[in-house]
């Protein structure tokens, strides 16, 4: 025992004795090798920080270096670097950087500017990364496009405090603001055009018997948890048009954020909202993309319109009334489409897809109560809940959830529909089984390409040449359906035939 504890005591010794207790730094040459030669920090909005982009540095000689300076070339620049995780002077300024033999460190960049401050004939904003200095100076690019934006978000009062909304039947109030007809900034707020995006902070609240109009074309951009909120007596217009829809989505617009839900909370259109129309719009990337409350009693449209990747619920219905025609809604966490708590529905020529990843999700739902505060279960009647020449798919076996409380009010019907739905005795669900002429069970509508929300169908879709004339003439992209042997494609899309890669 005594001489392995000897043998351990001189293998330390001889270890320490042999670590190297310093480096030799020369002076850098000018050799140093990069990651890119340029940085392209993506499209930021006018004084909202970036995200965090890198650069790797290499010293691939077989001498230690120290690298005098590393530093950005404007003085006030509006970019910000670490480097192998120091600060340096404000971010922008680093001395004596040693950087050992074969060895590699990291740059992390990132910016916030206004479009003042970029080129006014193309709005991008530029600077370098310089190492060294003198003959053996190195550089690197940094571009961004900066993008200017109106800007919407509550008040800050004189007392610190920022303006809130107190909406019914929530305890806390809200981060938000009502729109204002005469801003000094953005002057009718009640309007939004399409020569610039809009970015929400907050939810943007409709007064009642206010309306928000937005122009077709426009781009509406919500920061984490905002959104719009319709009030009681309120109207939202939001009518695009084929060759200019109208756009909502989150406020990063960096590409790896394309697709990236619950990045903003809804549309709220709240009870005794009224006369709301939606049409040729795109819904993106919300916790619940249309949340509608019970409306005025009049059915409310939604044509030509798209919602994607929402982390709850793409259309969130309760007791409302709602026609739809060429709805596509693909992948929710919960449902494509939950009409809940009853109401009264009719959608012709829609795609509900659900390709959530878990085992639970469903492309639609369909429900008649809720519980109150009490416990105490609430029915309110599904007066209807008509579905028509309609696509019902997504990546589980059963893809439609019907939960009633009471049959007596719970009313609806599938006509020519293709509905994903596996093996039940729940005769809820007998219609799946009864006709196959009316209900295409479990076939695949092969879609184009269901990750880029792409549901068009092609030529061997099942889905084609299933339906009926029910008074639907142009598909969502404004073609005309055609049909096939007297009989008509199901879904928003009409069938097309796909180029080969």
């Amino acid at each position: 025992m005594r001489n392995y504890i000897i043998l351990l005591l001189v293998g330390f010794i001889i270890s320490m004795s042999s670590c190297r207790e310093d480096f030799e730094f020369e002076p850098s040459t000018g050799n140093l090798t990069f990651s890119k030669d340029t940085v392209y920090c993506d499209t930021v909005f006018t004084n909202i920080g970036s995200s965090t982009y890198s650069l790797k540095v290499y010293n691939k000689s077989n001498k230690d270096i120290k690298i005098p300076v590393i530093k950005l070339g404007k003085e006030d620049s509006k970019y910000r670097i670490t480097v192998d995780g120091m600060v340096g002077e404000n971010n922008r300024v680093f001395r004596d950087v040693e950087l050992l033999a074969k060895d590699s460190m990291y740059i992390f960049i990132e910016v916030t500017a206004d479009v003042a401050s970029s080129n006014p004939t193309d709005f991008l904003y530029t600077d370098q990364i310089l190492f060294d200095e003198g003959t053996n100076q190195q550089k690197v690019e940094l571009v961004t496009l900066i993008q200017d934006a109106y800007f919407l978000f509550p008040k800050r009062f004189s007392d610190g405090t920022t303006e809130t909304l107190t909406i019914e039947g929530i305890e806390k109030p809200v981060y938000g603001f009502v729109l204002d007809e005469n801003d000094p900034a953005n002057g009718n707020e009640y309007h939004w055009g399409n020569d610039k995006p809009y970015v929400v902070y907050g939810y943007a609240a409709v007064a009642s018997s206010k309306t928000l109009t937005i122009d077709p074309g426009a781009r509406v951009h919500f920061h984490a948890e905002s959104g719009i909120i319709v009030g009681n007596g309120a109207t939202l217009k939001a009518v695009g048009t084929l060759e200019d829809k109208i756009i909502f989505e989150g406020d990063r617009l960096e590409p790896n954020f394309d697709n990236v839900a619950g990045q903003w909370e809804t549309i709220w259109l709240t009870a005794g909202s009224t006369n709301n129309e939606i049409e040729h719009v795109i819904i993106k990337n919300a916790i619940v993309g249309l949340n509608i409350d019970s409306n005025d009693g009049n059915f409310m449209p939604i044509k030509n319109t798209e919602i994607y990747n929402s982390s709850l619920i793409g259309l969130y219905a309760k007791t409302a009334k709602i026609q739809g025609e060429n709805i596509v809604i693909n992948n929710a966490g919960i449902a494509s489409l939950y009409c809940a708590i009853g109401g009264s529905y009719d959608f012709k020529h829609c795609t509900f897809n659900n390709n959530w990843s878990s085992s639970r999700q469903v492309a639609v739902a369909l429900n008649n109560y809720y519980e109150d505060i009490d416990g105490v279960i609430q029915t309110e009647p599904l007066t209807q809940a008509y579905f028509k020449n309609c696509i019902i798919y997504g990546s589980n076996t059963f893809e439609l959830s019907l939960d009633p409380d009471s049959t007596e009010d719970f009313n609806y019907s599938f006509t020519k529909c293709l509905i994903k739905f596996g093996t039940t005795t729940n005769s809820l669900y007998s219609f799946i089984y009864a006709d196959e002429n009316n209900i295409k069970l479990s076939e695949n509508p092969r879609f184009l390409d269901i990750q880029k929300n792409k549901l068009n169908i092609g030529d061997d879709s099942a889905a084609r040449g299933f339906g009926d004339d029910i008074g639907v003439p142009n598909d969502i992209l404004g073609r005309i359906r055609t049909t096939t042997i007297g009989k008509y494609d199901l879904g928003a899309y009409q069938h097309e035939i796909f180029p080969e890669d």
